[in-house]
């Protein structure tokens, strides 16, 4: 059995995960962390592992405090881009033994999208990235969003496909979105969505397009589940499910 902790306990995501831990084969969950509570009740539960669904401004303090003291993280919170996880190795590298799990998005269904939309974007003159979410979520673009676009663009760099045409000149109001890893990423926020996105490619005379729809939260808890099972055995820092799931 692995002893979990779950930061953000209160919140939608680590509620559900809490639920799903106390029902599955081979986790334990012994503590649930919010906001008012002390860091040290998780030590004192005797955790081994901790799940990170706080927000982007305490996660990364929280991680290398779990890390610090000898317990394994998986971190669910959004804006864990290249800079954090460099900055989150070198906390790993001076506590040896531990692992660091980041996990832009736990569907298996996105795990996938991003791997089709790696495959797919060499092969397409154009390639955008359209995420859509509930108006209640903080950040923008998504982690998952970020995530595609530096999959997309490093398959493109590979396999030296050009650069994406754009005659655009004048967008004063940001319509043609954020670039990330020069690919263009839209965000949209409306009452409705749980976590949905797009990957909208073209080339002369035909368009491709990966969607991927979340419509409950359900959706993400296998995935939390095998990221919590897997991490303990698993030194370092590793980010996305793909080599939990043996995609790598």
């Amino acid at each position: 059995m692995t002893r979990v902790a779950v930061l953000g306990a209160k919140g939608r995501m680590g509620s559900a995960s809490a639920a799903a831990i106390e029902e599955a084969e081979g986790l334990d969950l012994v503590a649930g962390i919010d906001v008012g509570d002390q860091l040290d009740d998780i030590v004192e539960a005797g955790a081994e592992a901790a799940l990170v669904f706080t927000t982007p401004d305490v996660a990364f303090e929280q991680a290398t405090w779990c890390l610090e003291r000898g317990i394994h993280v998986v971190i669910g919170t959004s804006g864990f881009g290249d800079e954090k996880v460099r900055e989150l190795a070198a906390v790993v590298e001076a506590n040896a033994g531990v692992g660091a799990l980041v996990v832009p998005n736990f569907s298996i269904g996105a795990v996938l999208m991003m791997r089709f939309a790696g495959i797919a974007a060499p092969f397409f003159e154009s390639v955008e990235v359209i995420e859509m979410h509930h108006p209640d979520k903080v950040d923008a673009p998504s982690g998952t969003a970020v995530r595609t676009a530096e999959v997309i663009a490093a398959a493109r760099d590979e396999a030296g496909s050009a650069p994406l045409p754009d005659a655009t000149t004048s967008d004063p109001g940001g319509a043609r979105g954020a670039k990330v890893a020069g690919i263009p990423v839209h965000a949209v926020r409306a009452r409705g969505f749980i976590a949905s996105q797009e990957v909208v490619l073209g080339e002369q005379g035909e368009t491709f397009t990966i969607r991927h729809d979340s419509s409950s939260r359900d959706s993400f808890m296998p995935g939390v589940v095998a990221a919590l099972r897997w991490v303990p055995g698993h030194p370092g820092v590793t980010v996305g499910l793909d080599t939990v799931l043996g995609l790598d």
